[in-house]
């Protein structure tokens, strides 16, 4: 299949991201990210070989997806640029999350055993392979609502596995908040201009010191969920006139979560959507200081059913109630991705050992998803849903993401045969065609 059948916008996106690569390799990326396109069944990294046709020159495949993995920051730019245009111009949300992927066997780089976030049936409290930190933009489309588009993902590893590198692939221990800190800070310069406001959602695990600190220093505001035994304080009283020394930044008085929430008055309710429809919910909100913050956040406490309560926060005391309560649910949507990530395109299952090679693997899945995304964007739904063989699947929903991706299948290989028939057809070029697509169909 030529790089030719692919829609423009497409293919221009293949050719950015290979760019960045040694002109060896770049004339590879392309072919290895059509590949992965139209690989199926484990999607290993030979079997995007296999869908690209890369037969003999095998080993230079796998150094071109090594090549993505050393130069994974440079290429995620071209992403950013690419994604833009569909973000809102008000206020850039960004969301970060960590992800785990299931590795196995004492020769795969950067792997080691982590604690179990999501134990399911089994109880297992550890899990071992790869944990990533990955950095998404949400955006929101007019009929789809929250989608997430994926932009970047560090490899973490412990500081105990560090030394189980090989020594020509060296690297210094950060954690998880250090990463995350060091992604807000290199896609700021490329973002600061065209947005309003740089906001970032997280998960709890987050909404720690370093982080939070880090955020505020560049310039981020920060929207998580609080500890419910978080060490909040009341706001600091003005300091008299004539009494010296700064303005104290935190108040005497230390305020309990879980008393607030068990007070039956203070309550209000407000609209906001969440998921794609509008709700009522029924909150609690006020100002506070919070020392991992370095100062006065606002706090909301949201009362669920059966007396259940959550609490969220922003680091902008101006913050409404809404604004909280609507990026808090947009947050989901990465891990929506990180769902599509590993049942759509196989994140984790490239098998390759280099620490580069899986940093490759694991972005160029990030990529792609975006990719996808970016492409489907502007499409309608009949155009991305084909369920003309199933008319009892007769529901209204939005596409899925695989929905998309089958949709771009499906315009490349209508190009191809659309091609195949042009002109004065022959026998060799129906068999070739014939030939091809029996392959990606077996």
């Amino acid at each position: 299949m030529a790089l030719s059948h692919l829609p423009a916008s497409v293919a221009k996106i293949f050719c950015d991201l290979a760019h960045w690569l040694d002109p060896r390799s770049a004339s590879r990326g392309p072919l290895i990210l059509l590949g992965m396109l139209f690989a199926s069944d484990r999607r290993t990294v030979t079997s995007w070989f296999r869908a690209a046709g890369i037969t003999v020159e095998f080993r230079k495949g796998y150094v071109t997806v090594c090549a993505f993995g050393r130069a994974f920051e440079d290429i995620s730019l071209s992403t950013v640029l690419h994604i833009k245009p569909l973000l809102p111009r008000k206020r850039l949300l960004l969301a970060i999350d960590d992800t785990h992927t299931s590795r196995y066997g004492p020769m795969v780089e950067g792997c080691g055993i982590h604690h179990n976030p999501c134990p399911g049936p089994t109880g297992n409290p550890y899990i071992y392979g790869h944990v990533w930190v990955t950095l998404v933009a949400l955006a929101q489309h007019k009929d789809w609502g929250t989608i997430a588009l994926p932009l970047q993902a560090q490899l973490y590893i412990r500081k105990i596995d560090l030394p189980k590198l090989p020594p020509e692939r060296p690297r210094e221990f950060r954690t998880k908040l250090e990463m995350a800190v060091d992604q807000l800070i290199w896609i700021k310069p490329w973002v600061e201009n065209d947005f309003e406001e740089l906001w970032v959602v997280t998960d709890g695990g987050y909404a720690k010191k370093p982080f939070l600190r880090g955020a505020k220093k560049a310039g981020y505001t920060v929207v998580s969920r609080l500890r419910v035994d978080a060490a909040l304080c009341s706001l600091p009283e003005p300091k008299p006139k004539g009494r010296r020394g700064p303005q104290a930044t935190y108040g005497k008085d230390r305020i309990s979560l879980k008393e607030l929430a068990g007070q039956t008055d203070g309550w209000e309710e407000v609209e906001c959507v969440q998921y794609g429809e509008k709700v009522t919910k029924t909150i609690e909100t006020f100002l506070a200081t919070y020392p991992p913050a370095g100062g006065m956040i606002r706090v909301v406490i949201v009362k669920e059913e059966e007396d259940n309560w959550l609490p969220f926060f922003s680091t902008n005391p101006k913050a409404t109630r809404v604004e909280i309560l609507e990026a808090m649910a947009d947050r989901n949507a990465e891990e929506q991705v990180f769902k599509d990530e590993k049942e759509v395109w196989g994140a984790g299952q490239q098998q390759v050992r280099n620490v580069y090679s899986n940093e490759g693997c694991f972005n160029l899945n990030l990529w792609m998803y975006s990719l996808v995304e970016t492409w489907a964007w502007d499409k309608a739904e009949e155009e991305l849903v084909d369920r003309s063989a199933s008319p009892w699947d007769n529901q209204p929903r939005r596409p899925s993401h695989n929905d998309k991706r089958k949709a771009l299948q499906r315009e490349v290989l209508r190009n191809e045969i659309e091609e195949a028939l042009a002109g004065r057809p022959t026998k060799e070029r129906f068999r070739e065609l014939a030939e091809r697509l029996l392959a990606l169909a077996a």
